[in-house]
């Protein structure tokens, strides 16, 4: 699962980057065709004051890692411990003289080892990508950015983990989380509501200040980080309550 979570990511980013060129000299014709939607605009009008690391971030963080990322998060935390018990496999683990906290550390960290990873090998290739198309980016200011995103989807994938931990439907879960993910980035699109969705806590407004500053900000990387780990023990606590 991480060889294709994280070849897909670098497709897409492959991609994104080698059309900059393109993107750059049309970003006129761009920004008239996203009138329709003043959110989608207000993308375009940062692109087109910031640059190309509004672009990058835009197409990697914002677009590929939230999209394909939360998918991950969904599939991977709804299969960690709801999919053991789905298979009958979860009552042998829970058998063995194998502690609970190390049976649910183990599904934990393995689970957001993959999204992690997927996340800042890919974002490690950028620097190199750029040069193909004559731009650069600071490396330190991008794993910044990559561990923002990782807090966020760590986030997804904590919640998702906790409720898998208290099920034994793990198809119930990923769709669940799926259909929710989906609809946060859809209202991120409508202006009117835009301010509710998930996705203002890791969008290209979040990345350039992050970019900017050299530093996380705490007031959205603080709260992440306390999902992760509220996530986490409050699974672990379900998964003490099982019984073989």
């Amino acid at each position: 699962m991480l060889l294709g979570y994280t070849l897909v990511l670098e497709l897409m980013l492959v991609a994104a980057i080698l059309y900059w060129p393109n993107f750059r000299d049309h970003l006129g014709a761009v920004k008239l065709l996203s009138k329709p939607l003043p959110v989608l605009g207000d993308i375009i009008s940062k692109v087109e004051s910031i640059g190309v690391a509004a672009y990058v971030v835009g197409q990697h963080f914002f677009k590929g890692c939230n999209v394909l990322g939360a998918a991950a998060a969904a599939l991977i935390g709804a299969a960690a411990v709801a999919g053991e018990a789905q298979r009958g496999t979860l009552e042998i683990w829970l058998a063995r003289p194998v502690t609970r906290l190390r049976l649910a550390s183990e599904r934990f960290l393995s689970g957001q080892s993959v999204i992690w990873l997927g996340i800042f090998l890919t974002t490690l290739t950028i620097p190199l990508l750029l040069s193909q198309v004559d731009e650069s980016m600071r490396l330190d200011r991008l794993l910044l950015c990559a561990t923002h995103q990782c807090l966020f989807l760590g986030a997804i994938f904590s919640v998702t983990f906790l409720i898998s931990c208290a099920s034994s439907e793990p198809t119930r879960i990923s769709m669940g989380v799926l259909f929710f993910t989906i609809f946060e980035f859809g209202i991120y699109l409508v202006k009117t509501v835009t301010h509710w969705s998930i996705y203002r806590l890791a969008d290209i407004e979040v990345y350039h200040k992050v970019l900017v500053s050299g530093a996380l900000d705490w007031s959205i990387a603080g709260p992440l980080l306390g999902v992760n780990v509220l996530g986490f023990w409050g699974g672990y606590a379900f998964l003490q309550r099982r019984c073989p």
